[in-house]
């Protein structure tokens, strides 16, 4: 069983929608999951809620719409699943559609708190998900980048390339965490959820311990 503060398994689905209009209000906390559409993005949120929360596909891009998750066992939190991007196989006009939406969201909703940016270990950090990490830190949203997938590769390998990554974004100077993570193993699970535990309530402040002594010399 997932250890975190938040009872991630308690979340439910809200709405569907094509633009920010349709969402509900625009209070409390959100973090959203975005990356390219054939990243595992459903797929890592239902294995951090434990159940088939979010539509996957074998066909790439098939979340055209901002999904929206309520968390029960906290007031006013959601999860967010934005659309798809950079892969689908989609008309054209379709696809200017969904990345205006994707665009209002990230621009304009005040209650996202939090990003993770969602990329295959084997091909991270192409341009569109560059993009979406630069913005992130223009707009001083952290960023939590998931490498997926990461039981395609071997140990040493999957090492290799977390290094490589965090090097990489390490140079763009914002709050940005690196981790290896699969869904099918739950490689980055616990990772996951203590970072999401994070950006909804706020870091666990050490207590230091209580002095008993008297003071008396």
């Amino acid at each position: 069983m997932l250890k975190s503060r938040i009872k991630y398994n308690t979340a439910s689905f809200v709405t569907s929608a094509p633009d920010i209009t349709k969402l509900p209000a625009d209070t409390g906390i959100e973090v959203a999951f975005a990356g390219r559409s054939n990243a595992g993005k459903s797929s890592a949120l239902n294995a951090l809620t434990d159940q088939k929360l979010a539509r996957t596909s074998k066909t790439p891009g098939r979340t055209q719409l901002i999904n929206t998750f309520e968390l029960a066992d906290v007031d006013d939190m959601r999860l967010i699943d934005l659309p798809g991007y950079g892969f689908a196989k989609v008309p054209i006009e379709m696809k200017k559609k969904w990345q205006k939406s994707l665009g209002e969201y990230l621009q304009k909703r005040q209650s996202l708190k939090g990003i993770v940016v969602l990329m295959d270990i084997r091909h991270p950090l192409k341009d569109l998900d560059k993009d979406l990490i630069n913005w992130a830190i223009g707009s001083e949203i952290p960023v939590l980048a998931l490498l997926t997938k990461a039981d395609k590769l071997k140990q040493g390998a999957r090492k290799a390339q977390v290094l490589q990554v965090r090097r990489e974004l390490s140079e763009l100077e914002g709050d940005i965490t690196v981790h290896a993570f699969s869904s099918l193993k739950g490689t980055g699970l616990p990772e996951v959820a203590k970072k999401l535990d994070e950006w909804y309530l706020g870091p666990i402040v050490a207590v230091p311990p209580h002095d008993t002594s008297s003071g008396d010399a």
